[in-house]
Formats: structure tokens, C-alpha cells, sequence
């Protein structure tokens, strides 16, 4: 039989205890109810191999050290923790952490954050000019730290690549069922999702659990609405001078604006919205391609494949198979 998927969790003081233990789970009740699929291996590693403490008090015993991690790591994973200053949240940064991930995630098969873990991942270097998530309670510090971090903070994870990263603490767990959809096929992770009594895909995003997220006070909340507007008319004209002629301001101003707000620019928000609504379109239903590019607001099969090939680095069809 071939070798377990081999998953090392990152640990460090004050984390939050489901950033470990969520992912673990889901690795292990699939190891469980797989059959004679490959398991997986699921490892912690501290920067000393001591005990951590978590943010629950609850204390987490390590397998390895760092030094110990040899290769190959198939998937990576770093959680997060989160301080409350002057009545304000930011994410804790450990130094020793992001250090040694800016060395071991490109070994890895795949890398992950989950929670605030993302600002370990931004802090290494890894998520530089790249799509990401986090918490919703950090998302913005996130943004403001490493602007050329393309921040969205609604959804329950993202994937760019071998990177993804994810919301809050349970959502490493939503994560986590992708990643066994993705390594044994959408039946395993069924199965799994079954067994935890929990959804196989939550449906929406964070802004269902954030009143700060839903309705965010703002001089910009126009753009805001404007987001939401765009998710309900995907294949209408959204080019940069139909949005900015929504808000009544130049293209120029309205680029400004959108930049500040998103970290984004509208063509890639707007590509990145209609692409999301063709991958659920694929994994929900059965849909020709002509009629997905349609719906989606891709227009032709042709931009979608282009779409799925630049960001997810597969296609249509293929995506489709899997999920």
C-alpha cells in the first residue's frame, strides 16, 4: 500500500485549539472510513517539540521539533492566534514560525493556513501578490500590512495554487474536506463530512456569521453594495467604466476607491467573483460549458478555460470530475 499523505500542523502558543485539532479530525476519520485508500499522517511540529499552550488553556503535545520535519511534507499547514489590543485584534506573529515556513512550505506538496495563520504566511513572503483569506476580525489589518496581499475577506477559504488559506478556526475544517476532496475525490470526502456530522461545502460565506462583514460602516460603503450588486448581475456589463459609471465618479477615482476598499482591482475582483460562480455552477450542477461561461459571465468556453487555467491550473471539465 502506498505511504500516508504526511500532514505537519504548525504549532505555537496561544493558538487556537480547533486550528490543530479541526484539520486533524477530518484527516483522521477519513484515514478511518477510506477503506484501502491511503490514510494520512498527521504530525506536530513546535519550534522545540515541547508542549504548546492554547488560547483555550487546553495544552497540545508535539511529535517534532522543526530540525526534526524531514521531507517529504505533503501538506503544511500553520495555524494562527489572535491578541486583543486596546480593544482592537491583531494577529500574533511568531518569528521562529515564519522563519522556518519561509524555508519549508516550497518543499511542501501544498501549504495552508488557517485563522489568522495567513498573517504568518503574508509575514514569510507567501502570499505576495496572491488571492487570500483569514478571519474576518483580522482581514483588514491583513490587508492594511501587506498591501500587495489580495485580501477577500468573505470567504471560507481560498485556493491559489499549492497555497490556501481559510477563516476562522471551523472553517480549517471546511478546508481541510477540499483537500481529501482533492487528494481521494468528492465520495471520501462525503463520506467524512457524514461521519462529522457537518456540511461537505458550507454554503456562503463569512459575512452569514459577521454583522461587521454584512454591514460594514464606511465612507466607502457604496463599493460595498456595489460587490453585492455585482454578484447578483455577473453577465451584465461590468467593465471598469460601466462599475464606475454605477457610483457616478471617473474611472481613475473609482479604481482608487475599489483599491482601497478590496485590495483588488475591479477586473480582478470582477474575474475572480464570475470564476467563483462557475466552479459552483460545476460542482452543483450539470450544466453544459457554453452555459456555465454563460451564467458565469465568462461569455465563451474559451475564457473560461483560460479562467480555470490561470487560476486554478486545471480545466473546466477536469474540475468538474473532482468536485
Amino acid at each position: 500500500m502506498p505511504a500516508p499523505h504526511r500532514v505537519v500542523i504548525v504549532a505555537f502558543p496561544g493558538i487556537e485549539l480547533l486550528d490543530v485539532t479541526g484539520p486533524a479530525e477530518v484527516f483522521s476519520v477519513a484515514s478511518r472510513v477510506g477503506g484501502d485508500r491511503p490514510g494520512y499522517l498527521v504530525q506536530i511540529a513546535t519550534v522545540d517539540g515541547g508542549p504548546v499552550t492554547t488560547s483555550s488553556g487546553v495544552r497540545l503535545m508535539a511529535d517534532l521539533t522543526f530540525d526534526e520535519v524531514a521531507d517529504p511534507v505533503d501538506t503544511l499547514l500553520v495555524s494562527g492566534a489572535i491578541d486583543v489590543v486596546d480593544g482592537g485584534v491583531r494577529a500574533v506573529i511568531d518569528h521562529d514560525v515564519t522563519e522556518w515556513i519561509r524555508g519549508a512550505a516550497p518543499r511542501a506538496g501544498r501549504t495552508g493556513s488557517i485563522c489568522a495563520g495567513a498573517h504568518l504566511l503574508a509575514a514569510a513572503g507567501l502570499l505576495e501578490g496572491r488571492p487570500a483569506t483569514t478571519h474576518w476580525l483580522t482581514a483588514d489589518r491583513l490587508a492594511a500590512e501587506y498591501p500587495g496581499v489580495r485580501v477577500d475577506p468573505d470567504p471560507i477559504f481560498i485556493r491559489d495554487g499549492r497555497l490556501w488559506t481559510c477563516a476562522g478556526i471551523t472553517s480549517g475544517m471546511d478546508m481541510a474536506l477540499a483537500m481529501v476532496a482533492e487528494d481521494h475525490g468528492q465520495e471520501l470526502a462525503l463520506m467524512t463530512a457524514r461521519t462529522m456530522v457537518m456540511y461537505v461545502k458550507r454554503s456562503g460565506g463569512q459575512s452569514q456569521f459577521s454583522v461587521p462583514l454584512s454591514v460594514r460602516a464606511s465612507s466607502d460603503d457604496r463599493v460595498d453594495e456595489l460587490r453585492r450588486w455585482i454578484a447578483e448581475h455577473l453577465a451584465e456589463d461590468l467593465s471598469l467604466e460601466a462599475l464606475a459609471a454605477r457610483l457616478h465618479v471617473s474611472a481613475r477615482h473609482f479604481t482608487r476607491l475599489f483599491h482601497r476598499r478590496t485590495a483588488m482591482t475591479p477586473g480582478a475582483y470582477v474575474e475572480a467573483a464570475r470564476l467563483e460562480a462557475a466552479r459552483r455552477l460545476l460542482e452543483d450542477g450539470d450544466r453544459s460549458l457554453p452555459e456555465v461561461a454563460a451564467a458565469s459571465g465568462l461569455g465563451s468556453v474559451e475564457t473560461l478555460h483560460r479562467a480555470f487555467r490561470r487560476r486554478l491550473g486545471t480545466t473546466p471539465a477536469e474540475y468538474r470530475r473532482r468536485f
